[in-house]
């Protein structure tokens, strides 16, 4: 395990990691021994209508320590970066010290960096998009985009092209150009103690399967059945992963055994590219590695 450096009471904590590595865990040790509010930093865990499958915190951690913006939003609301921004702004000038913890790097980034204004999406737009993503698939967007924009994002990831897209189209500026026009950061990294979790690939792809069948044996199935009449793959809340998976099941299109299967690679995919992101990202964090490896 990689030794903590010592943490002051009153010092912000910001720890990122890919899924099913134990963020949490750890965030939940801090708050027990100093205080505290952990403060979600996972785009999904904001939405409503999945606890299980996203992986939120339990009613019981809930009650452990203070938690804000996990499962406030409505399912079918759009949510940005920016408005997770909004939203955590008042909550660092008015709460306890805060401890920020997820899995989506782009928030901790735009926390710690800056993030440009960039104008929302049109509705029109967003669904012209999303009918080119069905047809063409997203690297239909990719093709597009400029070079700078391209060398900046994470260009295996659906959502983020497609974002990249819709401002370049939108605004008629790239990307990139935006974030050159970037305010001053909501936190600088240097006021804060950011943890990153560094894992070796066998364990955690290990910890993900153990996690999926724990899910299901939490009611992630049930879950999704009670959100099967609301499903809407175009909507972000419906980017949960394993979501397409056991809608899939509940349709009677692939049996559970491959529900799981296919969830779980998915989940693996998935912490691939956090993992590329967080270690070009985040070099100057500190890289923690948990006491069970």
């Amino acid at each position: 395990m990689s030794q903590l450096p010592p943490i002051a009471s009153d010092q912000p904590v910001l720890i990122a990691g890919p899924t099913a590595s134990g963020k949490s865990a750890l965030a939940l040790e801090i708050a027990a021994q100093q205080g505290g509010m952990i403060i979600n930093a996972d785009a999904i865990q904001v939405f409503d209508n999945w606890r299980v499958l996203t992986a939120r915190p339990s009613l019981d951690d809930e009650a452990a320590a203070p938690h804000r913006l996990y499962g406030h939003v409505p399912y079918d609301a759009e949510y940005s970066v920016g408005h997770w921004l909004r939203e955590v702004a008042p909550i660092l000038t008015n709460g306890p010290r805060p401890i920020i913890v997820g899995g989506t790097g782009l928030y901790f980034t735009a926390l710690t960096q800056g993030l440009a204004d960039i104008p929302a999406t049109p509705p029109e737009l967003r669904a012209h998009a999303n009918a080119r993503v069905e047809a063409e698939g997203f690297q239909a967007l990719l093709a597009e985009l400029d070079p700078e924009t391209k060398a900046r994002i994470d260009t295996q990831n659906p959502m983020r092209v497609q974002r990249a897209w819709e401002v370049l189209t939108a605004t008629g500026r790239a990307l990139a150009d935006w974030q050159d026009n970037t305010p001053p950061p909501l936190l600088p990294l240097s006021d804060t103690m950011p943890i990153v979790f560094d894992v070796p690939k066998d364990w955690l792809n290990a910890r993900i399967a153990r996690r999926f069948d724990l899910m299901l044996d939490h009611g992630a199935l049930e879950e999704a059945e009670a959100n099967l009449a609301i499903y809407d793959p175009t909507l972000l809340s419906a980017k949960a992963i394993g979501a397409p998976e056991l809608i899939a099941h509940l349709r009677g299109e692939i049996d559970l055994e491959t529900a799981r299967e296919r969830a779980t690679i998915a989940t693996r995919q998935f912490a691939k590219r956090q993992r590329t992101w967080f270690r070009s990202k985040m070099k100057t964090w500190h890289h923690h590695t948990p006491a069970d490896i």
